[in-house]
């Protein structure tokens, strides 16, 4: 079977072929596959519309027949820009590969010429299912991703193996808008993004604030048992910091810079905490039975995300990690890497969450990407890779995917609709604390560099409490929820015992309010909507019996005294029940 992105990228010509054929005079610019399907760039000679989707595709089955292969062939820059002289974008390009001494290709399918470097389907017509496929939207992109560009239109199709797998996919996206996390942070009034604040910075209401809390706390219990210290860096830094750290190198252009009245100084929101910890650990000498020193940093990060990438709670500007450090000795790299692995899966056991673990490796063809000594790097990922054979994890092998400093492992959640998700890592770097010229005193009384270690339990806690308010659909487990019970009087005249109930409630630390207002069958609903885990229904019968009617969110579950219903709730607050 071809691979899935031979047939994004067979279809992205497909559907250069069908829109040449449907509005003639058009240029085709870039056609990539991409997750899940393709895109196509184009100048369109007319108008176009998301209606015109399905005409395109039909024109597209009308031809996928006539594709039983692909002829490459090797040309001249002359014969290119000869070939191409109608096409600005490919001529461009054309320009370009030439200047950098690449080989100029075309790959010609039955009706169709096209600048190409290849990385298609054998036989499209016997390959491709005529049902697996669909032109999903129509967008604007700037040519090259460049404002001062011309405006393209991009049409943007979906792509897979099969029809079963594409209506699979399409299911799991009516589902996840169903999930949105936006949506249900609207209704539950968690949260509110400003324009006077400006985009990617959320603005947590006291609902909100209450249960991204509850991820921190739970990280913080985990980092305590784990033996970190907790820390608190400050947010803007010199850029000298991060230029011998390599993060200015590689991230400068994700970097909020910010500047002063009265120093010169090249300053920077920081984007990650590591810098500022070796500063913590280098500010005084270290001996080998000092460590492992572990700190750990919930102090807000800054990333100047382009407007486009920026998704609600899942891509922000400014954020928090459940961020955290070990200086440590070689020896104790793997107890050190095997408690943390033990919390993170600790942790995804609590939240009710599947894992799978990816292996990041440094590409060893792409070598200018990385910090630090390839032999080192071999070292580093050796130890990593025996460490999770001996563990007898399960993982698989990422190349290219390694941090610029090292080796790491990802834990990809997989959310209840079977999104995946990169949250929690573990990092093993040899570099930084050598640049950063960091030692401790060895057993021999040497001076010797230690290893650095970083490590996310959940990742942002923002980011993870936008994956799980859709992960549970807003349902949110008892210990988590803003409000875990609410107290429902019948009707007026039972208020003031729903009151005593909600009283005694609070008393306990648990987290309720009381609805009186509105009609009963309103007030029942309201709470469905807001997803309540628990309601305590009182009315003549209850007052009369000092009880209350305990309702979950599947229904009635029966009437209880209050201490009974307090037990019961306390219980599932501090086991974190699901």
């Amino acid at each position: 079977m071809a691979e899935i992105e031979q047939i994004g990228h067979t279809l992205a010509h497909l559907t250069v072929a069908a829109v040449r054929e449907l509005w003639p005079g058009s240029q085709n610019a870039i056609g990539p596959s991409i997750d899940n399907g393709f895109y196509q760039d184009f100048e369109i000679a007319g108008t176009i519309s998301d209606a015109d989707l399905p005409k395109i595709e039909a024109k597209m089955r009308e031809l996928l027949p006539k594709w039983t292969g692909f002829e490459k062939k090797e040309v001249s820059k002359e014969e290119a820009l000869k070939e191409f002289a109608w096409n600005t974008y490919k001529s461009e390009l054309i320009e370009e590969f030439a200047g950098q001494g690449k080989k100029i290709t075309f790959h010609n399918a039955p009706g169709l010429v096209d600048l190409c470097r290849g990385g298609h389907v054998e036989n499209p017509a016997k390959e491709i299912a005529p049902d697996s496929f669909k032109l999903d939207r129509i967008a604007g992109a700037y040519w090259r991703g460049d404002e001062k560009n011309k405006m393209l239109t991009r049409i943007y199709g979906l792509a897979f193996p099969s029809k079963q797998e594409l209506d699979a996919y399409l299911k799991q996206r009516e589902e996840a808008k169903k999930r949105d996390h936006r949506k249900i942070a609207r209704e539950q009034g968690l949260l509110v993004f400003s324009d006077l604040v400006g985009s990617g910075m959320p603005l947590y209401t006291p609902k909100g604030n209450i249960v991204r809390n509850a991820i921190v706390n739970y990280s913080r219990e985990l980092n305590d048992k784990l033996g970190f210290g907790e820390v608190h860096t400050p947010n803007i830094n010199k850029a000298e910091l991060f230029k011998i750290s390599g993060h200015y190198d590689a991230f400068k252009d994700d970097m909020l810079k910010v500047s002063s009245q009265y120093v010169a100084d090249e300053m920077y929101m920081k984007p990650m905490n590591c810098p500022q910890h070796t500063q913590i650990y280098a500010s005084q000498m270290r001996s080998y039975r000092d460590l492992p020193i572990r700190y750990a940093d919930f102090a807000n990060l800054y990333r100047d995300e382009r407007p486009g990438e920026l998704s609600g709670l899942t891509r922000l500007r400014a954020f928090a990690q459940d961020d955290g450090h070990i200086f440590c000795r070689e020896d104790q790299i793997e107890s050190e890497v095997s408690a943390v692995l033990s919390a993170i899966q600790e942790a995804l056991a609590t939240y009710r969450i599947d894992y799978w673990m990816r292996f990041s490796l440094r590409d060893p063809e792409n070598g200018e990407k990385y910090l630090g000594d390839p032999a080192v790097w071999e070292h580093a990922q050796t130890i990593m890779r025996e460490l999770l054979q001996k563990k007898g994890v399960e993982f698989k092998e990422a190349v290219g995917e390694a941090a610029f400093y090292g080796p790491k492992i990802d834990i990809m959640a997989v959310d209840a609709i079977g999104r995946q998700w990169q949250i929690s890592t573990i990092q093993l770097d040899f570099v930084q604390p050598s640049r950063f010229k960091l030692e401790y005193t060895g057993e021999d009384g040497r001076a010797k560099t230690p290893v650095m270690i970083h490590r996310a339990l959940i990742g942002s806690p923002d980011r993870f409490l936008g994956i799980l308010i859709e992960h549970y659909a807003g349902a949110f487990p008892l210990w988590m929820a803003p409000v875990q019970a609410r107290v429902l009087p019948v009707s007026d005249k039972f208020s003031e015992y729903a009151k005593e109930l909600q009283d005694q409630l609070l008393a306990t630390g648990i987290r309720a309010d009381l609805h009186d207002s509105d009609s009963l069958g309103k007030r029942i609903r309201s709470s469905k909507v807001e997803k309540i885990p628990y309601v305590l229904v009182v009315g003549d019968e209850e007052m009369r019996a000092k009880t209350a009617t305990l309702e979950g969110r599947a229904g009635k579950i029966g009437a209880f005294p209050i201490a009974e219903i307090i037990a019961r709730l306390k219980e599932e607050i501090q086991t974190r029940a699901a």
